[in-house]
């Protein structure tokens, strides 16, 4: 076989370390970018947070700097090391002129630092509970048995386990009688609050209802709702409700309205809850007439080029050096790249303030549709660039905060050939139902109907499929007595 020489050209994209990173930070939210600057922090001397301390740092280049520029100041670090450069958009100040932290807050470099305010603990439900049984004038076996059933309860106050598994899990050797259990139960649903310790919905509402006074208007009819017909109830089946139950509308009337008044959920108050906040990385706010957006200095991180370790750098170009620099070359980058994430996000986000002004100006029955493409092809972007800007990015407006991706979604036609968006028929659905007659709902059939009215064509299952997007009950369960 005879060998022989070939040159052949061929294309191929090559992700560098700088791209890679540039595409991670654009996919992450706010929380996410802050955990990932804290570990490069942690790894990369040469990057710093700027705080109201830090004086002696270079500061982030300006972001409107040309690449040129931006290219001269990296092969120059020596300047950039004994030169403050302009302060960039993550440097920012208020209007009074000092600094101002993550957090919003202002303060002098001579202020003390700030203490952290911790929210105060609640008691958990069994502590709550088990501080009632110590005062309970209880034998110590009586105690011990309420106590095992305490331990029994689920977040909601609910004893999920039947006696019997209670019992069966006890050791056989204290020989506990099951009517023993029982009693234990009676004093456990005694204790605050009323409903806890019950077995079902219907034993949570009725106990909640006895521990009313019996004076209480509707108690006893409520009291045979729950207990014998919590089904037809729940289905507001009031027909059949009057007939078994021999009252009029309005007796039944006062019952539902106590029964509504109740807490299915009684143990869900000592429950922890996480909250989570969610800082918008844009503000939307109108301006002589013109909607415009802008990023929300909270949201962007302010960072530095470590002064006086790039100075030591610059003293120190011995072999041993290559590792540092590489070091710095990548803190470069970092700035550059968390820069460009939040201007990528500012120019999507005022694309879609653009298009969406009768949002802003009118609400979500104004939402025109819009599609990622539409962006991505006005904005020279790749349409998936435009995914990872608008996922877990929000943005503040006057009508509250959104994700970006909200402003997105599906559409149907109109009769004059037009398109109508998702989020529009959502809000008109909304509208309808809270302006419908309690007695005689609208079926999603009529819901249909009259937005044909209106010009817009939606199918009866696709009203059911927005309604229950909603969070709306069907129109069984939204009738009124």
């Amino acid at each position: 076989m005879k060998q022989t020489l070939q040159l052949k050209l061929s294309q191929h994209l090559t992700l560098t370390p700088q791209l890679q990173q540039s595409i991670r930070l654009l996919q992450l939210s706010t929380l996410e970018l802050s955990q990932e600057l804290d570990q490069f922090l942690a790894d990369n001397p040469f990057l710093d947070r700027e705080d109201n301390n830090q004086q002696d740092q270079a500061i982030v280049p300006h972001t409107g700097t040309s690449s040129a520029e931006a290219q001269e100041q990296q092969d120059a670090p020596a300047a950039e090391s004994q030169t403050d450069t302009t302060p960039a958009e993550f440097d920012w100040h208020n209007e009074s002129g000092a600094a101002t932290n993550n957090s919003g807050s202002s303060r002098d470099d001579g202020d003390e630092p700030d203490f952290q305010q911790v929210a105060p603990d609640l008691p958990q439900l069994r502590d709550h509970l088990m501080g009632q049984l110590a005062m309970l004038n209880l034998e110590r076996r009586d105690r011990v048995l309420v106590g095992v059933l305490i331990d029994a309860l689920n977040d909601d106050g609910y004893l999920t386990q039947s006696l019997e598994d209670v019992l069966e899990a006890l050791p056989e050797e204290i020989e506990i009688d099951p009517d023993e259990l029982l009693i234990a139960l009676r004093h456990l649903q005694h204790l605050d609050p009323a409903g806890i310790g019950a077995r079902n919905a219907a034993e949570c509402l009725e106990l909640q209802l006895r521990d009313l006074a019996p004076v209480t208007e509707g108690r006893a009819l409520a009291i045979d709702i729950v207990h014998n017909h919590l089904p037809l109830l729940a289905s507001r089946d009031f027909v059949r409700l009057k007939r078994v139950l021999s009252c009029t509308d309005d007796q039944l009337r006062v019952a539902q309205r106590l029964v509504q008044s109740l807490n299915p959920r009684p143990g869900a108050a000592f429950s922890t809850i996480e909250t989570r906040y969610v800082v918008p990385d844009v503000v939307v706010k109108k301006i002589k007439n013109v909607w415009l957006a802008s990023l929300n200095p909270d949201a962007m991180p302010k960072l530095r080029i470590n002064r006086m370790y790039a100075d030591i750098l610059q003293g120190n170009r011995s072999a041993s050096s290559g590792q540092l620099s590489q070091q710095l070359q990548e803190a470069r980058w970092m700035i550059k790249n968390v820069q460009q994430r939040f201007e990528t996000i500012l120019r999507v986000s005022q694309a879609i303030v653009d298009r969406q002004p009768h949002f802003f100006e009118h609400g979500e029955v104004a939402m025109r549709p819009l599609v990622l493409r539409e962006i991505a092809d006005v904005l020279g972007l790749h349409e998936s660039t435009v995914s990872r800007v608008t996922t877990q990015k929000y943005m503040l407006t006057p009508r509250g905060i959104f994700e970006l991706k909200y402003f997105f979604g599906s559409h149907v036609a109109t009769d004059t050939g037009g398109a109508c968006s998702a989020t529009a028929i959502r809000a008109l659905i909304r509208q309808l139902v809270a302006a419908e007659d309690d007695k005689r709902p609208l079926s999603d059939s009529k819901i249909s109907q009259i937005l044909g009215q209106q010009g817009i064509m939606v199918a009866r299952r696709t009203i059911a499929k927005y309604r229950e997007s909603l969070h709306i009950p069907p129109v069984s369960l939204r009738k009124a007595l």
